[in-house]
């Protein structure tokens, strides 16, 4: 993994760890739709309890995705973009990667077609070349 700084790959192991529940990322996507939430506000659009909704934002600000923030009584909920925007920039340089190789790996088949074309089109010893 290529790494921007020291760290980076723990940050985008452990949002790419937040991000396999499949209710962590509609979590996160909840919270990115209305800004900042509770959980209790956040587990009445989920088929899970409030508890089970604190250890997923658990998990969630762990990762650097969410922070919560005390309003009062409540803990209100938001999303931290900068962790994910590192992941982002990761997975994009690996795609960068990827598609230099695989025009690397199509640039040498396409030389080798063309030479194999080459060598059928040019006659051969037994071929009449005043044809």
């Amino acid at each position: 993994m290529t790494e921007e700084r020291p760290g980076a790959a723990e940050v985008v192991d452990s949002v790419l760890v937040a991000l396999a529940d499949p209710t962590r990322r509609q979590l996160l996507e909840l919270l990115a739709a209305r800004g900042e939430a509770t959980a209790t506000t956040l587990a009445e659009g989920l088929p899970v309890s409030r508890q089970a909704v604190v250890k997923h934002l658990s998990v969630l600000d762990a990762a650097g995705l969410v922070t919560g923030g005390r309003v009062g009584r409540e803990v209100r909920y938001a999303v931290r973009p900068a962790a994910l925007s590192a992941t982002a920039r990761w997975m994009a340089t690996l795609a960068a990667d990827w598609d230099r190789r695989l025009a690397n790996i199509k640039h040498i088949a396409e030389e080798a077609e063309r030479e194999a074309r080459n060598e059928g089109s040019a006659p051969g010893p037994s071929q009449d070349r005043n044809m």
